[in-house]
């Protein structure tokens, strides 16, 4: 009952009184025997005859020989009167009626039991088997639930990588795309940095073009101003009758010529220029003359190329660091000289 119990614990609750009714019915069927019995006993049994013994005086004679015995003589019951037979009749018919009746109540006692333990047992096994049916679709509802539940687990979790490959996939188009993006945007840049390089290099050449054009035509001009103040120069000191060309030699320091200046004036010029070249190409073979102008206060009026070295880029280099040291350093009289050119290699 425990392990019943256990299984199905939705069971009916057990009838109180059952064994106190299997008790009486027992006790019942014990009486019953026990009445039965007597009754056939007491049927049965025959009554006993009346005795009855005589006593009279014996007169004072001698005594014969005693007779022999004689043959005993069945005793006939004693009738009985008709009234006390028909009483006797009635009153044994009433017992049987009364036990005929007590039988068939107890017999409609015990089938009434029995017929009320049965009904109730199958009461209890219908119970059972509507608990078991109770309990077998419960578990089959559980285990089909169960089984929804899984299907449903499975299909959210396949749902779920659908949507992280798509998420992956979305994510590395979009890498491919910023990736092309990025490579585009490169190109494109690199197309115009390539486009200003050639174009700058296009603008650097035409400006070095046009500055030795202008330095040609200066060194030219200046050369034809030169000429004509050494014809005057001749000239007047042919007139006055003096010997020797009367022109002074102009003294040039390293790198720096023009007008006359001090022995170290051109070292200043180059401490100066120096440190402002900017240049990380070849070395071997460039040389650049630039022609400068100045003021009195060192203030750099102007500076072309005139002799250039036959690499635009080196020439750009040497014009910049030149136009960038401006103001130009002073001579030992306290004034820059008006016209003088620089000799610019790279170091090597």
């Amino acid at each position: 009952m425990n392990r019943r119990n256990t299984s199905y614990p939705l069971q009916p609750p057990r009838e109180r009184g059952t064994g106190r009714a299997f008790i009486f019915a027992l006790a019942m069927h014990v009486l019953l025997g026990f009445f039965l019995y007597h009754g056939i006993q007491w049927q049965n049994s025959t009554p006993a005859g009346a005795e009855a013994e005589l006593w009279t005086e014996i007169p004072d004679t001698p005594v014969p020989p005693p007779p022999p015995p004689p043959v005993p003589v069945p005793v006939a019951p004693a009738p009985v009167a008709p009234d006390e037979d028909a009483d006797i009749a009635l009153q044994e018919k009433k017992r049987q009626q009364r036990e005929a009746a007590r039988e068939a109540q107890l017999a409609e006692q015990l089938r009434q039991q029995q017929q009320a333990q049965q009904e109730a047992e199958a009461k209890r096994q219908q119970q059972l088997a509507a608990d078991q049916a109770a309990q077998q679709a419960a578990a089959a509802k559980q285990k089909q639930l169960a089984e929804k539940q899984k299907q449903q687990q499975l299909a959210e979790q396949r749902k779920q990588q659908k949507q992280q490959q798509e998420q992956q996939k979305q994510e590395k188009l979009a890498a491919q795309e910023k990736l092309a993006a990025q490579e585009k945007l490169a190109a494109q840049q690199k197309a115009q940095t390539e486009a200003q390089t050639e174009a700058q290099k296009k603008i650097d050449a035409q400006k070095a073009a046009k500055a030795k054009a202008q330095a040609e035509a200066q060194a030219k001009k200046r050369d034809e101003e030169r000429r004509a103040r050494l014809a005057q120069l001749r000239g007047m000191a042919g007139g006055e009758g003096s010997s020797g060309e009367g022109l002074a030699k102009s003294g040039t320091g390293t790198g720096a010529g023009g007008n006359a200046t001090s022995a170290g004036y051109a070292e200043k010029v180059q401490r100066s220029v120096r440190p402002n070249i900017i240049w990380a190409g070849e070395t071997q073979g460039l040389e650049t003359v630039v022609a400068v102008r100045c003021a009195p206060t060192g203030t750099l009026l102007s500076a072309k190329i005139i002799r250039a070295s036959g690499n635009t880029q080196w020439d750009d280099a040497a014009l910049r660091a030149v136009q960038h040291s401006d103001p130009m350093p002073r001579d030992t009289d306290g004034k820059t000289p008006a016209n003088f050119t620089i000799t610019l290699r790279p170091a090597g």
